[in-house]
């Protein structure tokens, strides 16, 4: 296909507190790159407190966005692994030095200088966008863009909190059930993991969406489940909610953090922790952990619940998110696609 000079992008200034719909030269993909036609791009919790303010501004302007499906429709220098025409996805890691201690020991979800999708770099909340070939993912065929554009984050994210849980779980809560917990409550339910899921105070709606989509049981983040917890996996940005389910985990049981930003923590009692629980956070992921993801979204079959905006209303996705008006995982659609 013929790439046009210019397209449409939703770029956040520094000081601004929405996006503004612009239009801006398409980029050139450098040495090791591709150029993508954005065909979807979810609309993620990160890109909220980047929006809001709870994470720095590292470019200026940005154009958020990293769970990218796009169709590569030009390739850089070197770039031997990826034809024109493949369907990729993009996720939040966009890049590693490959040269820190953490790159050379299978950690490079720790990088000392990583490069991030929507963040430290241009992301998919536009028309086309570049990345790195060497961390674009092969997508399953049989999902949609729309649908398969969660799993590169909220899909992704979960995946790891839920590998870094321990072994042997057999009930596991998940706490604040968005896009992530919508994805991972299929995935355990289908391993024969029972899933307890905790919401907002008073949100029916999103206990009822748990319970169609597997859940052995759903609450307020207050309440005590009918069993102890192997783990508590954090999907909610709330800091008390470690303290909650400390209360409710197993002695040796895990609670996991799996988002980027979290309120402070309060203090709370030695005896919650006691008897060799363990509170730890996710730390973005490893291409091991896409690939591994996206072999797993293959044999089983997950159903993500999408709300399309277009482009433009990107500003309105966010405020959707924001205030808990989702029922799985808000995605941007460009017009162009």
């Amino acid at each position: 296909m013929t790439v046009p000079e210019r397209m449409h992008a939703m770029v956040l200034h520094e000081g601004a507190s929405a996006l503004r719909l612009e239009t801006r030269p398409v980029p050139q993909p450098g040495r090791g790159e591709v150029l993508l036609r954005v065909l979807a791009c979810g609309v993620c919790r990160t890109d909220l407190h980047i929006v809001d303010g709870e994470l720095p501004m590292t470019v200026r302007p940005l154009v958020p966005g990293h769970e990218i499906v796009g169709r590569v429709v030009a390739r850089g220098p070197g770039v031997p692994a990826i034809e024109v025409g493949a369907r990729v996805g993009v996720p939040w890691l966009g890049g590693t030095d490959g040269t820190c201690s953490y790159c050379r020991n299978g950690r490079e979800n720790l990088c000392d200088h990583p490069r991030f999708t929507g963040y430290t770099v241009d992301g998919g909340y536009a028309e086309y966008a570049t990345a790195d070939e060497r961390f674009c993912l092969r997508l399953p065929e049989t999902y949609p863009d729309a649908n398969a554009a969660p799993l590169l984050c909220a899909g992704l994210i979960g995946y790891r909190a839920y590998r870094l849980a321990g072994e042997g779980l057999e009930h596991v809560g998940l706490y604040g059930f968005g896009a992530s917990a919508h994805i991972l409550a299929q995935v355990l339910t289908a391993q024969g993991i029972e899933v307890y899921a905790f919401t907002r105070e008073g949100d029916r709606a999103g206990q009822a969406f748990a319970r169609r989509l597997g859940a052995v049981w759903a609450g307020p983040s207050t309440a005590r489940p009918p069993n102890r917890l192997d783990a508590a996996l954090l999907f909610a940005p709330v800091g008390s909610l470690v303290v909650e389910a400390l209360r409710s985990v197993r002695k040796g049981g895990a609670v996991v953090c799996a988002g980027i930003h979290m309120s402070d923590i309060p203090s709370f009692p030695y005896r919650l922790l006691w008897e060799e629980r363990v509170v730890r956070s996710v730390a973005n992921l490893t291409r091991e952990d896409g690939n591994d993801f996206m072999r797993l979204a293959e044999t089983v079959r997950i159903e993500t619940h999408v709300a399309p905006f277009e482009l433009r209303h990107a500003n309105s996705a966010l405020s959707a998110l924001r205030e808990g008006r989702i029922e799985g995982a808000a995605v941007l659609i460009p017009k162009a696609a």
